[in-house]
């Protein structure tokens, strides 16, 4: 079955809740919600693959899928090195980058997996690395070993 970050759960439900308290019924005003792009459509998944607000872009978990919606083989490395450049195209796809990149959060299959993750996602911050956080979880979509979540901002339409 497939798991949506928790972070990116509650992130929506504190949204709506906020919306809600001030009396309305809808989601934030000028916010856009970006379908998936880079997996088949048949998948129909039931979330959008970046939000944005104002000049913030909530990019959602990603695990390390390939285009036709395959979990890429080599394990760790090679999943974390998937998700990462999942999220870039994401990222750039939205008019934004690693650079402008905030916050990241990271659910990791097995917490003895942490070094290898952080080898290979050093590579992908060149000027600072984002406030972060990493958590061990019983399971990720797709019998993944990393999922990656992360904010950024975003330049003036």
């Amino acid at each position: 079955m497939m798991s949506i970050n928790v972070r990116v759960i509650a992130l929506i439900a504190l949204t709506f809740a906020s919306v809600e308290i001030m009396g309305a019924s809808a989601p934030p005003s000028g916010a856009e919600y970006f379908p998936v792009a880079d997996l088949p459509a048949s998948m129909n998944l039931p979330f959008s693959e970046a939000v944005r607000v104002g000049d913030m872009l909530y990019v959602a978990g990603t695990v390390g899928l390939d285009k036709s919606g395959k979990l890429v083989s080599g394990g760790m490395p090679a999943e974390a090195k998937q998700a990462m450049d999942n999220i870039a195209a994401t990222l750039k796809r939205h008019g934004s980058s690693f650079d402008n990149a905030v916050q990241c959060a990271v659910a990791l299959a097995d917490i003895k997996d942490w070094p290898a993750f952080n080898e290979v996602y050093r590579h992908y911050f060149t000027t600072h690395f984002p406030a972060r956080m990493a958590f061990a979880t019983s399971g990720l979509a797709f019998d993944a070993r990393v999922e990656v979540q992360c904010n950024a901002t975003v330049g003036a339409r």
